[in-house]
C-alpha cells in the first residue's frame, strides 16, 4: 500500500518511509535488497495468490448472496512492484518526495508481483469484479492506468481504478463498493487495506494486538501480501514516541526486544 498520508492535518502526503530523515535511508537497504533477490518474496506472493485462488473457488460454491461478486485489492506492493523506487531513495540517499514518487508512477513500468496476473485473470474468467483501491494521487491517474493495461491487468479502467480522495482511510471507498457488491475478498500489504480498526480506530491497541482479536479472517478473508520496505506500523511507532527529539532509527532500535543470556555460575 503506497501511503499518502496526512498526519495533523500537515501534508506529509507519503509513504511511511517519508517520515525518515534522508540519512536513514539504509533503513531501507536490507529489506529492499530482499524484495528485489529473495526467492522467498517471491514464493510469498505466489502462495498468496495461490491461497486466494482456492479460497475464491470455496466462495463461489458456497457463497449465496444476490449481490455480484467482486474483490478489492491495494495497488503498491500488493500488486505492483515499487522496490525500484525505493532502491532510487537508497542510492541516492534521499528521502521520500512526492515529486519523486510522481516521476517513478509516471512511468507507468511497475512490475507485477509474482502471480498478481494470473490470479486476476482467474478471478475475471469467473465473473468476479476486480477493484483497485489506492492512495496513490489523481494526478497518478494516467500513469497507473497505463502501467495496469501495460501489464495485462484485467478490470484496468477509470470505473475500477479508485484513487485516493480526501483521506488516507479507505474505508469509505470500500463501503461505496459494497453498495453494489459483495466484496468477498481484500488484498493488501498494509493492514489498513483492510479495516481502519488495526490503525484508525484501534482502540488506543497497537495493529499487533488488533490481529490476535481475529485470526482466523487472515487468510479467508483478508489476503497479506509481503512488504518489509515500508508501512503504516512505522508511522504508527513514530506517532507512539515520547521522545520527540530521538530520530526514526533510534526508535526502531528502542524497540526491539532483544533476550539477555544467562550469566554462567562461577565454579568454587
Amino acid at each position: 500500500m503506497r501511503k499518502a498520508l496526512f498526519i495533523s492535518g500537515i501534508a506529509l502526503s507519503v509513504l511511511s518511509c517519508s517520515v525518515q530523515q534522508a540519512e536513514n535511508t539504509r533503513d531501507l537497504v536490507n529489506a529492499t535488497a530482499w524484495t528485489q533477490n529473495a526467492g522467498e518474496f517471491k514464493a510469498l506472493t505466489l502462495q498468496a495468490y495461490y491461497l486466494a485462488k482456492i479460497r475464491l473457488d470455496d466462495i463461489l460454491k458456497q457463497d449465496t448472496s444476490p449481490k455480484p461478486k467482486a474483490i478489492v485489492l491495494d495497488i503498491d506492493e500488493t500488486v505492483l512492484d515499487n522496490s525500484p523506487y525505493e532502491a532510487f531513495q537508497i542510492v541516492n540517499k534521499k528521502a521520500f518526495s512526492q515529486e519523486d514518487w510522481g516521476k517513478w508512477t509516471s512511468l507507468g513500468i511497475a512490475e507485477p508481483l509474482a502471480g498478481a496476473i494470473d490470479f486476476l485473470n482467474y478471478t475475471h474468467h469467473k465473473g468476479v469484479s476486480i477493484f483497485y483501491v489506492s492512495n496513490r494521487m489523481e494526478s497518478e491517474r494516467e500513469g497507473t492506468l497505463r502501467n495496469l493495461v501495460n501489464k495485462g491487468f484485467p478490470f484496468a479502467d477509470n470505473e475500477h481504478l479508485i484513487l485516493k480522495t480526501d483521506e488516507s482511510s479507505k474505508e469509505s471507498r470500500r463501503q461505496e463498493i459494497a453498495k453494489n457488491y459483495n466484496i468477498v475478498l481484500f488484498f493488501g500489504d498494509n493492514l489498513s487495506d483492510f479495516s481502519d480498526i488495526y490503525y484508525y480506530n484501534n482502540e488506543g491497541k497497537t495493529a499487533a494486538e488488533k490481529v490476535v482479536e481475529n485470526p482466523e479472517i487472515f487468510g479467508s478473508k483478508y489476503i497479506v501480501l509481503p512488504n518489509a520496505m515500508y508501512g503504516d506500523w512505522e508511522t504508527s511507532m513514530y506517532k507512539r514516541n515520547q521522545n520527540k527529539k530521538l530520530t526514526n532509527e533510534e526508535v526502531k532500535m528502542k524497540s526491539l526486544k532483544p533476550f539477555t543470556p544467562l550469566k554462567k555460575n562461577k565454579i568454587n
